[in-house]
Parts: structure tokens; sequence; C-alpha cells
């Protein structure tokens, strides 16, 4: 984020908007000489939620992007997706062979367009599941707005291969670590109306998928076992290997 440029925007925004920097304070619950502050440019002594605040105010999205002095953060990020995806993966193959799975189906439906990281399909029950895997959460509700939308159209994808669901579910997987777990119990309420199941419940209904469920999994490698986050809280669930029970 480009400071000076951020801070110009923002002036921009509010002087077509006609109001004063004391008006934009008000409604961004900060005060005066913060906003006046953000509109020079002097952002490094702010908190990011002061930031925000002010932008929210005037309906502009504030993206921060991370660099990174060793190398490429990029290939860094991809490449803990990537083990992430295997795991995934290879606990279907070792355990749920009844299971079939599409690792980075790319849909278009109607102008909207993604790439489901892995559609799983069970013919027996002819039961769809859309697995969201996530290294490092950011916003949350981003998020679920992009898993219900990935939901919404599995069905699609599902036609070009020839399944007909009667079900469709959802499976929510989050990398390890103490900021995903912070930004979980920040927002478990949330999280709990969209993602119910917990971590028995999502391995007892893979191998036996009846109904429609949504499920989040923080799934944790170094203990070769994976913790759920349900009912507000993460708690440790039995498991043999990486399974998700």
């Amino acid at each position: 984020m480009d400071d000076l440029r951020f801070g110009a925007s923002v002036r921009a925004i509010r002087v077509r908007r006609r109001w004063r920097q004391s008006d934009l304070a008000d409604r961004a619950g900060v005060s005066q000489s913060t906003v006046s502050r953000i509109e020079r440019g002097h952002l490094a002594t702010l908190a990011i939620g002061a930031i925000r605040g002010v932008a929210a105010a005037i309906d502009m999205r504030v993206d921060l992007t991370g660099h990174w002095r060793a190398g490429d953060l990029d290939r860094l990020l991809n490449a803990r997706h990537s083990a992430l995806h295997e795991m995934v993966a290879r606990m279907f193959g070792d355990q749920l062979p009844a299971w079939v799975l599409a690792p980075e189906v790319s849909f278009s439906v109607y102008g909207e367009r993604g790439i489901i990281d892995i559609v799983a399909w069970h013919p027996g029950r002819r039961a769809l599941l859309v697995i969201e895997l996530k290294t490092d959460i950011v916003d949350v509700n981003e998020l679920l707005g992009t898993l219900d939308r990935k939901r919404r159209l599995a069905r699609h994808v599902a036609a070009e291969r020839g399944w007909d669901p009667v079900t469709v579910s959802c499976w929510l997987i989050v990398g390890p670590g103490r900021t995903n777990r912070a930004r979980i119990a920040a927002h478990r309420g949330v999280l709990r109306t969209a993602l119910p199941i917990d971590g028995r419940s999502i391995g007892a209904w893979l191998r036996d998928p009846v109904g429609t469920v949504g499920a989040l999994s923080i799934w944790q490698e170094s203990h070769g076992r994976t913790r759920m986050a349900a009912s507000g809280s993460i708690r440790r669930v039995r498991s043999s290997g990486a399974t998700p029970a």
C-alpha cells in the first residue's frame, strides 16, 4: 500500500462527498487528527484498525500485500498449499477409497469464475463435496462468501463430469498456526453458523455421506491428527494417521 497515494484517495473521496475531516472521523470512530494523518500519508504509526475504519466509512477497501526480502513469497505460500493438498488427497486415497477426487477444478458459470481446490464425489451416495484449502485465513467474510459461491456452482462442475449429486456439501480445511486459530476464535459465531460440523461428525459423514454438511478443520500434520473447530472452540479429536475424524 502506497501511503501517499492511499491518503490522497481518502481525501479525494471525502471531498467528493462534501465531508469535513471531522465528519469522516465521526463516521469512522477515530479522531480528526487521525484522518488528517492518513490524508497526509503518515500511516506508519497508525493502527491498522483505524486505517480500515476510515476506509470502510467511505466504502473503500484496504488490501495489504506482504513482501519478503528472503525470496519469492508466492512460491513459499504455494508450496504450503501444495503440501496441504497432498496430505488431504493422501488421506482420501488411503482411508476413503469410495471417494473420487478431482483436484484444482476451474469453473466459469454465467460469468462467475474460480478454482475449487478439490471436488470430491461419492458415487454410492451421490454426494458432492467442495473442499477449500487455506494455509492462512485473512478475511473471514470474504472466505465464507467465496466458499458459498463455489458450493452454489458445484452442481455445474459436477454435471460436466457426468455426476448428478443428491447433496452438495463443503469442507474448509485450514493449515495449522497460532494466527489461524486466533482468527477462527475471533469469528467463531459466524463460522459456527456457516460451518457447524466438528471433527468427529465430518469423519463419520465422510465414511457414510448422507445429507448435507458444512465443516471446518484445522489440519495438524506435525501431530498426525486433525483439529476441528466447532461450537466456538478448537478441540482435539481422536484419529489415526492424518484422518479428519
